[in-house]
């Protein structure tokens, strides 16, 4: 799937740096960059236009454009769409640790009741990519006290053992979710008006995805920027984030080396440290080994 958007300077400023640890090594004619996130490849032009390709470019590309509507009337209409989500009793569910070579992948579903607003609005709850990690372990177990949650850690070496040709980063993904969400709805038996995702893959992709799972969380709502429209799905965030810091903490201790979070070249640099250190077998323990960085610290590097 093609998609290909049209944005303003502003838009082109925070694309290039939301993208900036995702660009890819290979230049294209008249663009500014190409990234890769997950199943997608984005090149922007420096005309404005912005091609998405892959089999979430629809998603990805929707991102974007929402930023573009920027009318009064369209702005009204969607504050009215997410007060419904907002003020309403949800299990929601978010992932972390996808776009990090090191550290496992950590998703968490939460039910947030209509009278937890309050209390979660006091502590500062939002998207936790737009919290600091300090904020994040300080506000985390209070939220953990009170909003019952259930979440689910994969280490990079069941990562690792999982990722084949025919179960990509979105299938493992979108098997956790459905996990946590069975685990919490079976468990707790919330009730609620929305059981919400944030939106990696189109529904019928996701439910293709976990087709032989033998149990399968139904009714869920989709959509993108979910994190900054629903408080579940926030929790489930914050919780995921404080979950994949101290997981990433306990990393860096077993080998004695501090590494560094993303997929930038920095990454690479400490790579090759690890493997100078233990050999490239130990990345298949601690690193997401299908991202690019692992063919490029492998390939400077001489044995």
């Amino acid at each position: 799937m093609n998609v290909v958007i049209k944005v303003n300077d502003e838009i082109k400023e925070k694309m290039i740096e939301y993208y900036k640890d995702k660009i890819r090594d290979k230049k294209i004619p008249y663009a500014i960059f190409q990234a890769q996130e997950e199943d997608t490849v984005i090149t922007l032009y420096e005309s404005g236009k912005c091609m998405f390709q892959g089999t979430s470019a629809d998603v990805d590309a929707a991102m974007w454009g929402v930023q573009l509507e920027n009318t009064k009337e369209k702005k009204d209409k969607q504050k009215e769409v997410n007060k419904k989500y907002y003020y309403c009793d949800s299990v929601g569910s978010d992932e972390v640790g996808t776009g990090d070579y090191f550290g496992p992948i950590v998703v968490t579903a939460c039910y947030v009741r209509k009278e937890d607003i309050e209390f979660l609005e006091k502590l500062g709850v939002g998207d936790s990519k737009k919290i600091d990690d300090k904020k994040i372990l300080k506000i985390a177990p209070e939220i953990a006290k009170k909003i019952k949650y259930r979440s689910m850690i994969l280490s990079n070496k069941e990562y690792n053992e999982k990722y084949t040709k025919d179960i990509n980063m979105n299938k493992i993904k979108a098997i956790m979710h459905n996990k946590v969400l069975y685990q919490l709805m079976q468990e707790e038996h919330p009730s609620v008006d929305y059981i919400i995702v944030d939106e990696f893959a189109r529904e019928a992709r996701y439910y293709e995805y976990i087709k032989d799972v033998p149990t399968i969380q139904r009714n869920i709502t989709f959509m993108t920027k979910a994190e900054d429209k629903n408080l579940a799905v926030a929790c489930g965030s914050i919780i995921s984030r404080y979950l994949f810091l101290k997981e990433f903490d306990k990393l860096c201790d077993s080998i004695h080396i501090p590494l560094p979070k993303g997929a930038g070249r920095d990454v690479d640099t400490i790579g090759e440290e690890v493997v100078e250190k233990y050999g490239k077998e130990k990345l298949k323990e601690i690193a997401k080994v299908n991202f690019k960085n692992t063919e490029r610290m492998l390939h400077t590097m001489i044995y």
